[in-house]
């Protein structure tokens, strides 16, 4: 499926409205103001129905974020610490399925694989405007966990000062 996602410009907080292929909105994450700690969105369908919340972790080395479904974790996405000649993320999900993310990251123009195979491509490359990149999933994988852990690497690679 493919998304394409754009930071509402003007907005407390970070959000993003992310409509579908075929231009109908289909998520909403609603960028909580920051709390003394820690950053907070929430990521809902466009009744207002929250599908995740993502959330700074408050102790780590590196910028990470949690994933919750449900009050549960998710996924930790993280910048991995020592990489050579190129960025990359990892989406630490429960039990083995977890998700890699390489690529160019300032130009929104990287890949989500899991085991070696893509199943997802982010681009910026169709989109002249500012803050405005596709997101294209393979068919089967979590969107929901896909576009939210995209939403975590804009705000770790583009800080609010960056933005606008």
């Amino acid at each position: 499926m493919r998304y394409v996602m754009k930071e509402k410009l003007f907005s407390f907080g970070d959000d993003f409205r992310i409509q579908d292929g075929q231009g109908s909105d289909a998520y909403f994450v609603d960028g909580k103001a920051f709390t003394l700690l820690r950053e907070k969105l929430s990521f809902q369908d466009m009744a207002g129905h929250e599908l995740a919340f993502i959330r700074s972790r408050i102790l780590s080395l590196r910028k990470s974020y949690e994933i919750l479904r449900d009050g549960q974790l998710a996924a930790v996405v993280s910048k991995d610490l020592f990489t050579f000649f190129r960025c990359s993320f990892t989406v630490d999900v429960p039990g083995p399925d977890d998700l890699e993310a390489q690529g160019s990251f300032l130009d929104h123009e990287y890949t989500f694989k899991r085991g070696g195979r893509v199943v997802a491509e982010v681009s910026k490359r169709w989109f002249s405007w500012s803050d405005t990149y596709g997101v294209d999933v393979a068919e089967g994988e979590d969107d929901v966990l896909i576009l939210a852990s995209s939403v975590v690497i804009d705000m770790i690679c583009h800080g609010d000062k960056d933005r606008h």
